[in-house]
């Protein structure tokens, strides 16, 4: 996919499924495989989480999964600068639907401290993040404008060579305006890049970024490139 030459080229691979659970037990499988590879060659999988409704619902799925908890580590690609137990923090949503109900160890489960306010927060998680390599699987999800995670168009993408790792948003478009966000160069720092995208409001911005345009979800881009869950229905042959 062509790009313009503020970002690195991002190879693409779109899988397309008919219908949304078909889509998310795909997604369980993928996640649980890369765990399997990644505790067999390196004892430890490491796996960065995305908010909203497609992802909660693969959460959800993986409950009730045979899986080697206790080498799990997670981390969250973004979070809303709320209370830690608001209905809308990531971490909290995580916790709801899957976290609290499966034997990761708590100190294992790194929630961004997005309470303390967006630049506060943003160092804090940096400097937790600065021992830890790459990560074995990012989920990232697809705004209606081509947002992923709280990077948001016109907005610093934390794409910059020497970007910090998490970035304070201040002004996000969205509500709540203060969040916080792991840069883009740090996303991409990541043995696999997943994406799960749902929803008839996604079209443009899938159509968009399959003709190259320069939306903030194309500077994901991982050396191996990134994994594309979508509809059927949202994909369009340019």
């Amino acid at each position: 996919m062509p790009l313009s030459d503020n970002n690195p080229p991002q190879p693409c691979r779109w899988h397309a499924y008919r219908a949304i659970p078909e889509l998310e037990q795909a997604a369980r499988q993928a996640i649980l495989e890369a765990a399997r590879q990644a505790i067999r060659l390196r004892g430890a999988f490491h796996i960065v989480l995305a908010g909203g409704t497609t992802p909660r619902r693969v959460y959800e799925l993986l409950r009730q999964a045979d899986a080697d908890w206790a080498a799990w580590h997670v981390y969250f690609g973004d979070e809303r600068c709320l209370p830690p137990d608001h209905a809308e923090r990531n971490s909290r949503m995580a916790a709801q639907a899957w976290l609290d109900h499966v034997a990761i160890p708590p100190g294992q489960v790194h929630p961004i401290p997005a309470e303390r306010g967006a630049q506060a927060a943003a160092e804090a998680y940096a400097r937790m993040l600065a021992g830890i390599g790459q990560f074995d699987l990012v989920l990232l999800g697809l705004g209606e404008d081509g947002h992923t995670a709280s990077l948001f168009p016109g907005h610093d993408l934390g794409n910059a060579p020497g970007a910090p790792a998490a970035i304070a948003v201040l002004d996000a478009p969205k509500p709540p305006p203060q969040r916080v966000s792991l840069g883009a160069r740090r996303l991409s720092a990541a043995r696999q890049v997943l994406f799960l995208v749902t929803g008839a409001a996604k079209q443009q911005a899938i159509r968009a970024w399959r003709n190259g345009a320069n939306i903030p979800a194309a500077a994901i881009a991982p050396a191996s490139g990134v994994e594309i869950y979508l509809e059927a229905s949202a994909i369009s042959v340019p």
